[in-house]
């Protein structure tokens, strides 16, 4: 019995009880939290759910708790119910209610944990977007990792997800760029302003290596001719260093959007006039602007410049539009910590145009990524110069390392990466840690199929009875929430923690309980269930691992 069949049980109890407590069915929480106590001699799951309805119910919560203790111990699977504290209601299954899990696991197989709670949806997700002026940085790289790793969890929970990065290839930073390339290829200083490092240097000999394949002298070119060819072909370079950069990351978009498109179609100027014919933008001072401190702003936000010229606000405005015209429902957009002054600006446009912000449009913002080697902060890159990059790490430590490390942190806080504690081979090395729980997950089956206990399918789940056990199962049950919490709070790091928790799980588990017998025993039911036991943890442990794009090595 999994603790998703306990809180429909419980919510059916209640529906049933909902005339004679005075409660109504929709007071009832569509999901009962049903939870593993902390300690384990409080049952093998608890929940609250008295305590929450107990007012609403007009009793005390240990009356309406016992009343569904009462029901629960009817039925079948759970051997003993208990009320404790102020209203807590504890359950106990039997040995085969609780091992009835494995066979679930195993025939879900990649889907266990999989829901369709946000079946219907729509959800675009924005990440990294970097500036095609540069090789991806440590942050950007961050944002590959949690932003990839949020879209599958989205997907595993039944919602149609695009993957975009936006393209910005509108801005001064472009002709600051393009400036840098011409000047390291014609040997002169780059501008103040300009971009340094290596990878400057490599971009332009490879566009003049492209212009000589072409046939053309850029030599007997204006500069205003070289420029634009520099900027043309340059920047296109640049944006494919950056688009392998993320595929051999494991970051692949379905849609790289231009920012120029979004002026040479129109769509600034449509989405302008769409505004104002809701009253909510004004002229003043010869600008345009909007009426963003009606919806929470600091003050109005101008969108056409005095000139005539659209300010950079205008097409995140049409941008906002344009993703809802190809069908987001919801748009979620993940940035760094520089940032924070743009959520209020972009959440008033966001309701001007009858949007709902934190749904319509939700904003996350992620914090730094510093990294040490040697006990040393790591600042200088080879080849970027003062910028450490995501090809740095990945050069360092790997891609499963290097995206495991950036998932497992929340957003909200900085992530301290040890190069030297990732190249460990060490339970201190958290990907490490739980890819070798997998690998060893594999070996026990290669020796228990060699020794003839096989995971067919047929095995006795009321063997699976020992404290070590229980104790793994109840951890197993846990990940279709851990899925669906990760999902609804966008919170992609509760996934490797949780397989993280797994791992230990499985060791502790796997050095006190036999999956083959000794070579004087005969093989038992204990020992096939335990096999299929093994499997189960296998699957769950390839799943997580899916999700955050780390490999799940059968051998280490």
């Amino acid at each position: 019995m999994t603790p998703e069949e306990l809180s429909a049980l419980i919510r059916e109890i209640l529906g049933n009880l909902s005339e004679e407590i005075g409660l109504t069915t929709d007071t009832i929480p569509a999901t009962v939290k049903v939870e593993r106590p902390r300690s384990r001699g409080n049952g093998d799951w608890s929940t609250n759910i008295a305590m929450q309805l107990a007012k609403k119910a007009g009793i005390a919560p240990r009356d309406l708790a016992t009343k569904i203790t009462s029901q629960l111990d009817k039925v079948e699977g759970i051997t003993k119910t208990e009320v404790a504290g102020p209203g807590f209601v504890n359950i106990w299954l039997e040995a085969g209610a609780a091992g009835a899990l494995v066979g679930i696991i195993l025939q879900a197989g990649k889907t266990y944990g999989h829901s369709q709670d946000l079946s219907g949806k729509h959800v675009n997700v924005e990440y990294v977007s970097a500036n095609p002026t540069g090789p991806i940085h440590l942050g950007g790289g961050r944002w590959a990792a949690v932003g990839d790793t949020l879209c599958r969890i989205l997907a595993a929970c039944g919602a149609e997800v695009t993957r975009e990065y936006y393209f910005n290839d509108h801005g001064a930073q472009i002709s600051r760029f393009t400036k840098s390339l011409v000047a390291r290829w014609q040997g002169t200083e780059v501008p103040e302003d300009g971009y340094g490092g290596q990878y400057v240097l490599d971009i332009a000999n490879r566009v003049a290596e492209q212009a000589k394949k072409e046939g053309i002298e850029l030599e007997n070119r204006t500069q205003t001719q070289v420029e634009e060819y520099f900027r043309e072909v340059g920047t296109g370079l640049m944006f494919q260093e950056i688009k392998d950069c993320l595929h051999s990351f494991r970051a692949d978009f379905d849609v790289f959007f231009h920012e120029d498109e979004l002026h040479t179609s129109g769509a600034v100027n449509d989405a302008i006039e769409e505004l104002r014919s809701r009253g909510v933008i004004y002229e003043q001072d010869g600008a345009t602007w909007l009426k963003s401190t009606k919806y929470g702003d600091d003050k109005d936000r101008v969108i056409l410049k005095s000139d005539g010229d659209p300010a950079y606000f205008a097409a995140d405005i049409a941008y906002y539009r344009d993703k809802q015209r190809r069908g987001a429902t919801e748009e979620i957009l993940i940035l760094g910590a520089d940032h924070h002054g743009y959520i209020d600006r972009m959440y008033a446009m966001c309701a001007a145009f009858g949007g709902q912000p934190g749904e319509s449009l939700e904003i996350i913002i992620g914090q730094m990524v510093n990294l040490k080697e040697n006990g040393v902060e790591v600042k200088m890159s080879k080849r970027a110069g003062t910028v450490i990059t995501l090809d740095d790490l990945v050069d360092a430590v790997g891609v499963d390392a290097a995206r495991y490390s950036l998932v497992r942190v929340s957003m909200d806080s900085t992530v301290d990466i040890d190069l030297d504690l990732l190249r460990s081979h060490s339970n201190e090395n958290p990907v490490y840690y739980v890819q070798y729980a997998h690998a060893r997950t594999c070996s026990v089956g290669r020796n228990a199929d060699e020794a003839g206990v096989l995971a067919d399918g047929k095995y006795d789940a009321s063997t699976l009875s020992s404290p070590a056990d229980n104790e793994l199962l109840g951890i197993l049950a846990q990940y279709p929430a851990e899925l669906k919490l990760a999902a609804n709070e966008r919170e992609p790091h509760r996934i490797p923690r949780y397989l993280e928790k797994l791992a230990a799980g499985y060791h502790t588990w796997y050095n006190q309980c036999r999956v083959i017998p000794r070579s004087d025993e005969e093989i038992t039911a204990a020992h096939v269930a335990r096999r299929h036991l093994n499997e189960a943890v296998r699957q769950v442990l390839a799943n997580g691992l899916e999700l955050c794009g780390v490999v799940a090595p059968e051998r280490m």
